[in-house]
């Protein structure tokens, strides 16, 4: 028995070893599982992540903080970033770069240019030729893009989540302000791809903390629609969303909870910074007064004095938002001399009183988007730092008419946690409960084309046609294919926006071209040359709106088909696999065909392209999707057709 005993001993330690190993390669696999997320707002960012073990958690700073400013300081050899950076403005505000976000995807002739530089004179701009753009110049051998310096922010981002998670982190979600147009999207793209970052969404901020609010109250949620107004008043500017919440039946879960993003209203330039500039003017014209007749300089002439009484500002609208007045003071402001002076509330809403009579301007403008009433909306919820301004409730409250405005969210992490939430989702490396996100088209995008009519014989004329491809207030994602059916020749089309008639002028002039590209289609002709015998069934462009709210043309192909009649009783194994093979890529006919596909807009309907508001995420599934398109533009000729209908497909380049 004993030699039994001693002959199972290797055996159980063999054993061990291979738990061991196996318990090894688990715990290696799981230190690169974490997801992050960003919020990236115009004063500060919060980080937040996701890893096993920990669920949704904000990740604290060097200095402990919840929040990190989005500053960054640049020199020859060393960069600064969040706190330290902010220490470094007073003594080199030249090199400390802050609130850069509004230049992102910006031309060097927009409005937003002109204001940055009005609003931060110490700044020196220079024009980009090849991107139409402008650049930083710290120095004569320094300079840098908009779009570079946010790459260095989300590249210290992710090192701050590196050291909380105390693992490496790839994945993240990163906020947007949902105005953002297709340029400032893509720039914010191309900064995180600068940072090294796998960005799985980026997400609207109204839309994540609408998200963050529905997930951590999903049993109130039920078959009844409730209507939730959010007011975000930031840094930089104002978002008001109105959401509908309801339980819906899905065909992967059952019954889940919903969000649907009904209306949006915004203002790109109202918020807590431009109260803490006028702040900042108002005590310079103090100081001014207090040295007149000693010949001294004027205050705004220096770039240091100005940043400490920016940073004076801040903190005077911050108390006056809870005391009656304060003692705004600085120690050495300019020349060894301080600055002391008493600020009142009433000044302040003063010199304000311009800015508190556009507060109602995003409620109306989201209530006109989602054809509601104030009737309609349950309640109203303050997100957003500037929101603690108790003039900017005042107002707010008397313009939606309820009893009170609901504080019950954290109005500072609520877009933080909505997108960690999101990553988490996204993810594969994490299962988490099902939160349907239906989220809306801001801008409507259509194309536009013009083609030879022939309105009498021999008389020829060009018409102007366009065909609205994701309209207002429509849910994304989104796929979208146009079929153009009467062109046999190389043609031209173009890819705008729509109608943005609810933008006033002045938000024209900041939008910027409302020409998102001109497509220029090649081989169509030699197309038609090459399947001669062939039925034409039109050219077709595969659009995508996809989950970041990012416009991308798929691909474009020239669709032929011929009918081949074949002796029902001999059907070859290869004929039987390519119709299995058609029937799962969408060439046959199925009950659910109709259910899931998106819509398809053809050329000869002269009404904008009907059924714009689909469920989101459906996918086009078309015969001629089938077949694998070309990338070199060029097509093999054509196999023997066994099949009933063979489409060939032929994509031009």
């Amino acid at each position: 028995m004993a030699d039994k005993v001693r002959r199972q001993r290797p055996r159980r330690r063999v054993c061990w070893a291979l738990v061991a190993v196996l318990l090894a390669d688990l715990l290696a696999l799981s230190d690169t599982l974490a997801v992050m997320s960003v919020d990236l707002g115009s004063e500060s960012m919060k980080v937040a992540i996701v890893k096993p073990g920990v669920p949704m958690e904000i990740v604290l700073n060097k200095e402990s903080r919840r929040k990190t400013p989005v500053i960054v300081t640049l020199k020859e050899n060393e960069r600064f970033f969040g706190d330290s950076a902010a220490s470094m403005a007073i003594k080199n505000p030249k090199a400390t770069l802050r609130y850069f976000q509004h230049l992102l995807g910006k031309q060097a002739d927009n409005p937003h240019v002109a204001l940055y530089q009005a609003r931060f004179p110490e700044h020196e701009l220079t024009f980009d030729p090849q991107r139409q753009t402008v650049h930083f110049q710290i120095s004569s051998q320094l300079q840098f893009s908009p779009e570079e310096v946010l790459g260095m922010v989300l590249n210290y981002s992710r090192s701050l989540a590196e050291d909380f998670a105390e693992q490496p982190i790839k994945d993240a979600v990163i906020t947007v302000p949902v105005f953002f147009n297709q340029a400032e999207r893509r720039a914010v793209l191309q900064a995180a791809r600068m940072a090294g970052l796998k960005v799985l969404q980026l997400i609207n901020d109204n839309t994540a903390t609408a998200l963050s609010y529905g997930v951590f109250r999903r049993k109130d949620i039920n078959t009844t629609a409730q209507n939730i107004m959010f007011y975000d008043m930031g840094s930089g500017s104002t978002v008001c969303t109105i959401v509908t919440y309801q339980m819906v039946k899905t065909k992967e879960a059952g019954m889940q909870p919903q969000l649907q993003i009904r209306g949006v209203g915004f203002d790109r330039t109202l918020g807590g910074l431009e109260m803490e500039l006028r702040l900042r003017e108002r005590l310079a014209g103090l100081f001014n007064e207090q040295r007149k007749g000693q010949r001294a300089k004027d205050v705004r002439e220096n770039p240091r004095a100005m940043a400490k009484l920016l940073r004076e500002a801040n903190r005077l609208k911050t108390v006056l938002s809870a005391n009656a007045d304060h003692m705004a003071q600085i120690e050495g402001l300019m020349d060894d001399v301080d600055f002391k002076a008493k600020v009142t509330r009433v000044e302040f809403e003063e010199l304000c009183a311009d800015l508190f009579e556009r507060v109602p301007g995003p409620v109306q403008q989201a209530l006109q988007s989602a054809e509601m009433s104030l009737d309609e909306i349950e309640q109203v919820i303050l997100v957003g730092g500037a929101t603690r301004v108790p003039r900017v409730q005042e107002v707010l409250l008397k313009a939606v008419g309820k009893e009170e405005l609901g504080k019950n969210i954290n109005a500072d992490e609520a877009a933080a946690m909505g997108a960690v939430y999101q990553a988490a989702a996204l993810s594969k490396a994490f299962k988490v409960k099902p939160f349907v996100v239906r989220d809306a088209v801001v801008y409507p995008i259509l194309v536009e084309f013009t083609r030879e009519v022939e309105e009498e014989p021999g008389i020829h004329s060009l018409k102007h046609n366009k065909r609205v491809l994701f309209s207002r207030m429509g849910p994304y994602p989104q796929r979208k294919v146009i079929t153009f059916n009467r062109y046999s020749h190389d043609f031209n089309f173009h890819i705008n926006y729509g109608d943005l008639g609810f933008l006033g002028p002045e938000d024209l002039r900041v939008f910027g071209s409302q020409n998102l590209t001109t497509v220029k289609l090649k081989g169509v002709g030699d197309s038609f040359k090459k399947y001669p015998d062939y039925e034409s069934k039109g050219i077709k462009a595969h659009f995508n709106l996809d989950e970041s709210g990012v416009l991308s043309l798929d691909r474009v192909e020239s669709v032929f088909e011929t009918l081949v009649e074949d002796s029902a009783e001999e059907e070859s194994t290869l004929t039987k696999l390519g119709n299995t093979i058609s029937s799962l890529f969408g060439g046959g006919t199925t009950p659910d065909a109709k259910e899931n596909g998106t819509d398809t807009v053809q050329e000869e309907e002269e009404s904008p392209a009907e059924g714009s508001k689909d469920e989101p995420g459906e996918q086009v599934e078309l015969k001629e999707e089938a077949e694998a398109p070309v990338e070199d533009g060029s097509q093999p000729p054509p196999p023997e057709p066994k099949g009933d209908a063979t489409p060939e497909g032929e994509k031009a380049t």
